[in-house]
């Protein structure tokens, strides 16, 4: 590998024509620039500089050297600018619900990223319920989740009304054992489906599984099924309430943070105002 400050001492001396003035450029003394182009020299093994013109001048080999000598300097000052901004290289790790991940949300975080620019926003959308797992296990800093009853931990918590749907365009009674449309195994809204539909003392099967809000709604306006979802995510889509299972009751949106100082702790505050807002 070549050594950055044997580089910089030759093409201090290429571009100035003259040892002296290339010393006095590099704030060294001409005997040790001389001695640094030397070590290049035999590292290279080729003599990279004209000694006996006026002025100084490369060799032929030099020449070839000398383009690739200003690009590995100009590298090496770009690494080191880049190393010096300390923009990113700290991270608050946050677990969202994919619909709480909304515009809204997104632009606190792009609002925390101008004012903390040290701070790299790493997000995670899931299920409640694995998204909790994971915070308990010390994998985020901060989630806010879906969840029948808050813990007491909860920094903030609100409300999340939910209700069962079906697709605006369904005519007639649907047959029985009545096609759900759920969420994955273990998930928050899935289990109380189930439990719902048991209530009712009702037959069911899950006719399509989506791993996310958006596949579920969709699936729903389809025609794939009844589903329970929450109602902010349901308006304005081409779904309705099924009217024979009547209310539901409220799911919370909990904040968690471990921290409760610092930037960390702005951050909590910004998001339960875009989750009180919702209400």
């Amino acid at each position: 590998m070549l050594d950055p400050r044997l580089l910089r001492a030759f093409v201090a001396i290429a571009d100035s024509g003259s040892f002296t003035i290339a010393a006095q450029r590099l704030h060294m003394t001409q005997s040790t620039i001389s001695q640094q182009l030397g070590r290049l020299e035999q590292a290279v093994g080729h003599m990279l500089v004209d000694r006996a013109a006026r002025p100084v001048r490369p060799t032929a080999a030099g020449e070839r050297l000398l383009g690739h000598a200003r690009r590995i300097l100009s590298l090496q000052q770009e690494a080191q600018s880049l190393l010096a901004d300390p923009a990113g290289s700290a991270s608050i790790r946050i677990g969202l619900p994919d619909d709480i991940a909304s515009r809204a949300m997104m632009r606190v975080f792009a609002r925390f990223s101008e004012q903390y620019r040290a701070v790299r926003l790493d997000v995670t959308t899931g299920l409640s319920r694995d998204l909790t797992r994971r915070y308990r296990a010390g994998e985020f800093d901060i989630i806010a989740v879906k969840e029948p009853t808050p813990s007491a931990d909860c920094r903030a918590s609100f409300a999340e009304p939910i209700g069962w749907h079906e697709s605006a365009d369904r005519l007639g009674d649907w047959p029985d054992p009545l096609p759900l449309v759920a969420f994955p195994a273990g998930g928050l809204y899935r289990d109380a489906m189930f439990d719902r539909i048991g209530r009712e003392r009702r037959r069911c099967h899950v006719a399509f599984t989506g791993s996310d809000l958006t596949s579920v709604l969709t699936a729903v306006e389809a025609g794939m099924g009844l589903s329970l979802v929450p109602l902010r995510a349901a308006a304005g889509r081409a779904v309705r309430p099924y009217a024979p299972f009547g209310a539901e009751a409220e799911m919370r949106v909990s904040l968690y943070a471990w921290d409760d100082a610092g930037p960390t702790a702005e951050l909590v505050a910004q998001m339960a105002a875009v989750l009180a807002a919702r209400q």
